[in-house]
């Protein structure tokens, strides 16, 4: 279950000019003065922000309020929050501080996920649609669902504060709201806005039906040159993003890459196209993608260092996850998922807990996370109470109305009618997303499970057998399980090798009884008489002799009906005779008399 991270971005600062040049002041100043103004500007319009810092620190008049402020905002815009909250700190101690310094510090707070000291800056501020707008995304981080209403109705049928509304949309997992706001922003025309491609809910047959193109890509590029000539061509990363979300993976790559035509250097932009790629293809495929940002050790865009860093280890499979993820774990929301799926790949279940056990879970994959551990947690502890902590979780995403349907929801409801032991539900749920996992093998081993606990023996083991994982086969109960369908299918010659090639311990014991008792009960005495024979090695207890005797009976009993060949007799009369007991004698004394009267050797 790897997640990886997605940005969005709240515009802060409304500026659209820098403070200094010709007029500034009121004053047409010439000379050296007057020739940086378009060299800043220049930066600032290509989005070099390092560019723009170099000379506002070695061109700018320091200790200017203006030059300051126009310092904080180049530093925010890469993503170095915490040198502009330390330039808004020093200018809100000033004697009169410029009005938007209180917000735009709280911006940083935000940013740097201090939402208390961002919450009590802000309040402090004059009123303003900004203020609203981040009193809104602050009532949402710290959940005051009453405030957030609140903030809500104060928001305006302007662009700022609806895409404020859409990406609260998004953080909820609303994708299709978030969707609709932005479609009303690109596509004002209502005759084009519905031809703009509608994503279906994640529904099971599109689901099911995932590698087509589900929505036509023919569709979107009839409004594509409409989109690529409006203002906000920033907001076809937004609904790409949602698209992505929605695991439209192919037409989230369409709609990113009229932003990528104009803008190919955006490190939100190759990111998600990397996460696109991931999706499609594989890590490799996806990390080629991020090495275009990679390359650029001059790029003004540090501010997705951590993005970038993060998502390299999903792509690598968790490679370095303990040197990166650690210190991102309150930077980036997925960071704290992505580490505990690191632990749990690495047998660390109660580590994996630790990190998420006051995690409030907001979001599917939260849910599906924390159900996982408090599984994993509760079988290996036998821990009834977390078990069923992870039966609610997985069922809250399997029922609800928007998960119900998906894959991931489906996995859920099996998950948790697995804890329940209710085998024919789970094999209802996996058998619809069955196609998706042919070769996953922890599908295959709980689908394999569920097969072998309902009697469908020849399913379990073909699926036990699909399994790669050294560490699944070498589990004590994937060898248990494929030794019992094994037996059920007639095959006991294959159980017995698999305890041939265990080595000496109580799993190996408790397969021997399986494999001992299994074939009795299936007739196949043979291998039956040579596991009670070991059984009774190990331990001399007179239920392994009874069970003995009874298996060489069996096969005494085939041979003389000609369905086990004459020569193995003698190799019974061994095994009887490995047994110190009055009866052996008797029962050997009765299969010599046979085999002299049908001239068998023994």
């Amino acid at each position: 279950m790897e997640r990886l991270v997605v940005q969005y971005v709240v515009r802060i600062l409304s500026r659209a000019k820098p403070a200094a040049g010709p007029n500034a002041g009121g004053q047409g100043q010439q000379g050296h003065g007057s020739k940086q103004v378009p060299k800043l500007e220049e930066f600032l319009a290509a989005r070099d922000y390092t560019g723009a810092l170099t000379i506002l620190e070695f061109g700018g008049s320091k200790g200017n309020v203006e030059t300051d402020l126009w310092i904080g905002y180049c530093a925010f815009h890469l993503g170095d929050y915490k040198r502009a909250m330390s330039v808004y700190e020093a200018l809100s101690h000033a004697k009169n501080p410029p009005p938007e310094v209180a917000l735009n510090l709280a911006c940083c707070y935000f940013f740097l996920g201090m939402y208390p000291e961002a919450y009590r800056v802000a309040e402090k501020a004059g009123p303003s649609q900004l203020k609203v707008r981040l009193m809104f995304h602050l009532a949402h981080k710290l959940g005051e669902e009453a405030q957030l209403m609140e903030f809500h109705q104060q928001l305006e049928d302007i662009t700022e504060d609806q895409l404020s509304l859409a990406s609260i949309h998004y953080l909820r997992s609303h994708y299709q709201d978030a969707i609709d706001i932005y479609k009303k922003i690109l596509l004002n025309d209502r005759s084009i806005l519905s031809r703009f491609p509608i994503p279906k809910p994640a529904c099971c047959d599109a689901l099911l039906d995932r590698h087509k193109n589900i929505i036509s890509s023919k569709d979107y590029f009839l409004d594509k040159q409409h989109i690529c000539s409006r203002e906000y061509l920033a907001l076809n990363v937004y609904v790409a993003l949602c698209y992505y979300k929605l695991d439209y993976y192919d037409v989230s790559q369409e709609v990113l890459q009229v932003y990528l035509q104009q803008f190919p250097d955006s490190a939100i932009a190759i990111n998600l196209k990397a996460c696109n790629h991931f999706r499609l293809y594989n890590g490799k495929a996806a990390e080629n993608e991020l090495r275009a940002l990679l390359d650029q050790s001059s790029s003004s865009f540090s501010f997705g260092h951590d993005l970038i860093r993060h998502n390299q280890v999903v792509f690598r499979g968790g490679e370095g996850a303990l040197q990166v993820l650690p210190s991102l774990v309150d930077v980036i929301p997925e960071a704290r998922l992505n580490l505990v799926i690191y632990y749990l790949r690495q047998d660390d279940i109660r580590e994996a807990h630790e990190l998420i056990k006051d995690l409030q879970p907001e979001v599917t994959q939260e849910y599906i996370v924390k159900g996982v551990v408090n599984a994993a947690l509760g079988q290996e502890i036998g821990s009834r109470e977390h078990v069923k902590i992870a039966q609610q979780y997985f069922r809250l995403v399997g029922s609800s109305s928007s998960e119900c349907d998906t894959i991931p929801g489906r996995q859920c409801m099996a998950s948790c009618f697995f804890l329940l032991r209710q085998f024919e539900d789970v094999l209802i749920y996996l058998s619809s997303i069955k196609s998706f996992y042919f070769n996953d093998d922890s599908f295959n081993f709980n689908y394999a499970q569920a097969q072998a606990a309902k009697g469908n023996f020849r399913d379990a083991e073909e699926a036990f057998l699909l399994i790669q994982s050294d560490k699944l086969k070498n589990d004590y109960t994937y060898i248990s399980h494929l030794a019992r369908c094994y037996i059920m299918n007639k095959k006991p010659q294959l159980a017995w090798e698999l305890y041939v090639k265990m080595e000496t311990s109580s799993e190996a014991f408790s397969l021997l009884q399986l494999v001992a008792n299994d074939c009795y009960k299936m007739g196949q005495f043979w291998y039956a008489a040579k596991a009670f024979d070991m059984l009774e090695r190990l331990d001399p207890n007179p239920e392994y002799w009874e069970g003995k005797r009874g298996a060489c009976i069996g096969v005494f009993q085939r041979i003389i009906a000609g369905q086990k060949p004459r020569e193995l007799l003698k190799d019974v009369v061994q095994l009887l005779r490995n047994t110190a007991n009055s009866q052996v004698e008797q029962i050997i004394r009765v299969m010599k008399r046979w085999a002299k009267d049908n001239r068998v050797n023994i």
